[in-house]
């Protein structure tokens, strides 16, 4: 298959918006809610085991897909948008606003509305700071508002993000596919390692592997570091002219199709590796319309919009649906009835995560987020010439 050629921007110009990749979030925070609504401990509402059942097995790996695009789109859009001459200071201090306001509000809310009575300082202190996804503990990497455990890893890719851009930049286009190989490579052997060399026993009680297992698999930040960088080489690799020519109907395939695999193959693997491919060429070609001026129904002002909202959204709706299991004390509903608590829990999250961006998010990006750069970071070499310095 031949490479794609797209327009590039010229040298010192910003990059195009990505307005479809903005929508497509939207998508993956729902896949989380979908997956935490399917755990029978977090919110029970079918009265038809079969149809529970069902339920339960469709989404029985969207929360792990949701997250792994996240994590790739995180590195795809800071590789397509960095600012060739922003301070460091400058990118850290936005990093940190856009994640750490949010982050301290739902911490705050959880504490007081359920978590504060069973959650000692030496839990909910290391959640604060976000570094409880470093701690070898079920109860601490797992605890207060649990979908905060991926802003740890977050927060590791944005401190070494300037350093690995740099080194991402020194690739010779010309091999930008093979080094994003190796790195789905090595991703793959990390998993097989955690597998076949970490005691996987005594196994937890609702996922079967050890508790060492599921702390090295999924949650300590260095390993999701691969789907990270992933999404870095795909963004220069579409600046670069180097995206092979795949529509979007073909990579929706696709991703459903690692979807697919990944609710039969072994347990562990379909976390990401199952669908780490499938994912970045997804991101990549979404990106790839985007560029050409292909008009998708990811790029509308409603789908933008939730897409702007859908991290407040992630963070917001465990907290929804906990206190929405509170308040249902274990009833339950004929089929329709129960999609239509589903349905009403969505849209509640949903309110909830556009009251916490436009009350925090928002205004604190406005008021403190803005680029104010002091000075050049040093400017990293490239073999090639005809990429453009990418800048936000």
């Amino acid at each position: 298959m031949s490479v794609q050629e797209l327009p590039t921007p010229a040298a010192g110009s910003r990059p195009p918006k990505l307005p479809s990749l903005t929508g497509l979030r939207f998508f993956a925070a729902a896949l989380v809610f979908c997956f935490h609504t399917s755990l029978p401990k977090m919110l029970r509402v079918f009265e038809d085991d079969g149809v529970a059942h069902g339920y339960a097995r469709a989404f029985a790996k969207a929360g792990w897909v949701g997250v792994s695009f996240f994590f790739i789109l995180s590195g795809f859009v800071l590789a397509w948008s960095a600012r060739p001459r922003d301070s460091l200071g400058g990118f850290y201090r936005r990093r940190l606003l856009k994640i750490y306001p949010n982050h301290v509000v739902t911490w705050a809310l959880t504490m007081v509305l359920f978590a504060a009575s069973t959650t000692g300082p030496a839990v909910w202190l290391p959640n604060l700071l976000l570094l409880h996804s470093w701690i070898p503990d079920l109860d601490t990497f797992v605890s207060v508002n649990q979908p905060s455990w991926s802003l740890c890893s977050e927060l590791l890719f944005y401190l070494l993000f300037p350093v690995l851009w740099r080194l991402v930049r020194r690739i010779p286009a010309h091999r930008l596919w093979w080094w994003a190989a190796a790195t789905v490579a090595g991703l793959v052997v990390c998993q097989l390692a955690v597998d076949f060399l970490v005691p996987g026993t005594p196994r937890l009680a609702e996922w079967p592997l050890s508790e060492w297992q599921w702390w090295l698999s999924y949650n300590i930040p260095p390993l999701r570091l691969f789907e990270f960088v992933l999404g870095m080489l795909m963004a220069r690799i579409l600046l670069s002219g180097r995206w092979l020519p795949l529509g979007l109907a073909p990579a929706f395939a696709l991703t459903a199709a690692g979807y697919g695999l990944a609710l039969v193959v072994p347990w562990q693997y379909g976390l990401n590796v199952a669908t780490i491919v499938p994912l970045a060429l997804l991101v990549t070609a979404v990106a790839a319309a985007d560029v050409k001026g292909s008009r998708t129904l990811l790029r509308g002002r409603t789908m933008v919009w939730l897409g702007e909202i859908s991290f407040a959204f992630y963070l917001t709706h465990y907290i929804v649906l906990v206190e929405l299991r509170r308040l249902l004390d274990g009833r339950l509903f004929s089929t329709p009835a129960a999609i239509g608590v589903l349905v009403g829990a969505f849209l509640l999250a949903q309110f909830t995560g556009w009251l916490l961006y436009a009350c925090v998010e928002r205004p604190v990006m406005r008021r403190w987020g803005r680029a104010r750069p002091k000075g050049p970071l040093p400017p990293a070499r490239t073999t090639e010439t005809r990429e453009p310095e990418p800048a936000r």
